[in-house]
């Protein structure tokens, strides 16, 4: 028998239970299906042994599995990777269940006690669903967290923190396809444990939920999800609010004020940016700033420049003064938030008004700026300056070449932003150089994809 530590025959052996229940089989009639000893297969589901490769491939076949068992056993090995999708706790004292993708796209759901899910926790097999813990430590302590949510404390919580602050790096690299789903399992252990956690621990750990909440939120928005974008801004805002976390829910209308403008509501992107602004406590000054550039940004779509650039100035006079943030808690993205930020957003303020060529001057500036490392970012400035370009220069051949270099990037990120920004580059082109060679070549590879 596999000892305790090795918990992938544990996890195989479950799935494998679970499609063979599914399919409606006994063990003996999938062994002959799968020309397979029926009682290997009863090893195999208590965990015991592990197939060999070529065997789970039969088994994978006669249950219709889509490739997940082959996908489990990989995962088996030094560099394998389950193919979690997330995972959906409950009470204390019922079942955790844990979402699997085949390779073909489909979702298996399977139910493991708590336990059995705090030892594959702690045997790092779900490293997927809580990534980082290379401490042996840290992770038994996670994995007695899960299995008991009274015993939270500060540690955990910090934890869960330090994760948050990684994936926040990683989008701006990488972006939101690969980010997603374990921030997801992520808020669904979060959640499990809030509902079990003691009374001191209770605000601490809905702060972290609005944080990640608010992180899924802004995620989607980057798939150009926006309904569900809006869902779990709101739910951060909600989570903020029970927290008492006052610079959090004031973000949050910032953050609906965002997505709003995706929608081309400007009307609520101002009135929410504005009720922002009038938190009841002492705001954040960089989060005054952030707001200001946002309603500034609704008003310029409404035709209100002198406001806009007004909002523009106050926001540069608040950075200035304070460069750094008054308070470690804050939201994260506001550790980030900074004078060249500012600039680089006001660029959609002077391409509204009319000053395009501006427009690109700053983009080009911020893009020289970038870390080479950025991807994504870099990917969504390059195709906002192809349409500032593309507005201001008297030939499509520069702005369309942005455009391609921007177009390879949102093909790579799945970044929604960056191809809402190329479809407006495609609309100036066909408009001012309906004929044009560059103007054909960049529709043809924009449809395509």
């Amino acid at each position: 028998m596999h000892e305790p530590h090795s918990a992938a025959p544990r996890m195989f052996g479950l799935v494998l239970h679970h499609l063979r229940e599914q399919a409606g089989l006994s063990q003996r009639e999938l062994g002959k299906r799968a020309l397979y000893d029926h009682t290997r297969i009863s090893r195999a589901e208590k965990g015991e042994i592990l197939p060999a490769a070529e065997q789970v491939e039969a088994l994978d076949g006669a249950l219709s599995a889509g490739g997940l068992l082959c996908a489990l056993r990989h995962a088996a090995g030094p560099s394998g990777v389950a193919p979690f999708l997330g995972v959906a706790g409950v009470y204390d004292s019922e079942p955790v269940m844990l979402d699997m993708q085949t390779p073909d796209g489909r979702s298996v759901r399977v139910t493991l006690s708590r336990r059995e899910f705090a030892q594959l926790l702690a045997s790092g097999t779900l490293a997927s669903v809580l990534p980082g813990l290379g401490d042996p430590d840290q992770a038994q302590r996670i994995a007695r967290v899960i299995d008991r949510p009274s015993r939270i404390d500060d540690d955990v919580i910090d934890y869960f923190r330090r994760v948050l602050a990684e994936h926040y790096s990683a989008d701006k690299m990488i972006g939101a396809r690969s980010l997603l789903r374990p921030v997801l399992a992520q808020i669904d252990v979060l959640d499990d444990l809030r509902r079990g956690a003691g009374a001191r621990h209770a605000e601490p750990l809905l702060q972290v939920l609005a944080q990640y909440a608010e992180m899924a939120g802004w995620l989607h928005q980057d798939l150009g999800q926006l309904e569900t974008a809006m869902h779990w801004s709101r739910r951060a805002a909600e989570w903020a609010q029970c927290a008492g976390d006052t610079q959090m829910a004031a973000y949050m209308l910032v953050r609906q004020s965002n997505i709003a403008c995706l929608t081309d509501d400007y009307a609520a992107v101002v009135h929410l940016a504005a009720a922002a602004r009038r938190s009841p406590s002492g705001l954040e000054p960089k989060l005054s700033a952030l707001a200001a550039q946002q309603q500034a940004r609704g008003l310029v779509m409404l035709g209100e420049h002198n406001k806009c650039f007004t909002l523009l100035d106050e926001a540069t006079d608040v950075l200035h003064e304070h460069p750094q943030v008054s308070h470690p808690q804050v939201p994260v993205y506001l550790h980030y938030y900074d004078l060249d930020t500012l600039q680089e957003q006001s660029a959609a303020c002077y391409r509204a008004a009319g000053r395009a060529d501006t427009a690109a001057t700053i983009l080009e500036e911020q893009i020289g700026k970038l870390p080479k490392n950025l991807t994504r970012d870099r990917g969504h400035l390059t195709a906002k300056l192809a349409v500032a370009v593309s507005q201001s220069e008297p030939d499509p051949g520069r702005a369309t070449h942005l455009g391609q270099e921007a177009l390879n990037v949102a093909q790579s990120t799945g970044s929604a932003r960056i191809r809402r920004e190329l479809r407006a580059l495609d609309t100036e082109l066909t408009q001012r150089w309906p004929d044009h060679a560059n103007t054909r070549s960049f529709h043809e590879m924009l449809v395509a994809v």
